[in-house]
């Protein structure tokens, strides 16, 4: 790993932990489906964690795909959640400049990384098993995606990735 990613991966656990116990809210739950709110630059709210435990079981209750926490434009926080994923219904994502970190937490399954699906026909890549409570970091640039998982639920990060 280069110096610069380890970096990166060293801030984000350390900020990981604290997000769980305030972090930046910019919606109000319960709500729609789909929170979105924009990321003020001029103040801090704080989201306690009966809410964000409350966004967590509302997406698995609902089977949410994707709630979004805050929208920053360059950067953004969501909780992911997919059921009975399958090699024939995933999808692989590729993000060019964004860096994705994942905080497993609720259920497993087989990550794919750097496959590409052709036809609808996963062709390469490795897989890994993940589970809750791993910490994923996943960067710019590479194909990833959940090819196997009865359900599984985690909190994405993503930012914008700045190499000089």
């Amino acid at each position: 790993m280069k110096k610069g990613n380890i970096a990166v991966l060293n801030y984000v656990i350390k900020i990981i932990p604290a997000m769980f116990c305030s972090i930046a809210v910019f919606a109000q739950l319960p709500g729609l489906p789909d929170i979105e709110q924009e990321a003020p630059l001029d103040e801090v709210v704080t989201i306690s964690r009966e809410a964000l435990e409350s966004a967590f079981r509302r997406i698995s209750a609902e089977d949410i795909p994707t709630t979004r926490m805050l929208e920053g434009g360059e950067f953004n926080v969501n909780i992911r959640h997919l059921e009975n994923i399958t090699e024939t219904n995933m999808r692989m994502l590729t993000h060019p400049d964004t860096i994705d970190v994942w905080l497993i937490q609720a259920g497993a399954g087989i990550l794919n990384i750097g496959g590409i699906l052709v036809d609808g026909e996963l062709q390469g890549g490795e897989e890994q098993q993940v589970e809750a409570g791993d910490l994923l970091f996943i960067p710019a640039g590479v194909p990833h995606g959940i090819r196997e998982a009865e359900l599984i639920t985690w909190f994405n990060i993503r930012f914008p990735e700045h190499r000089n």
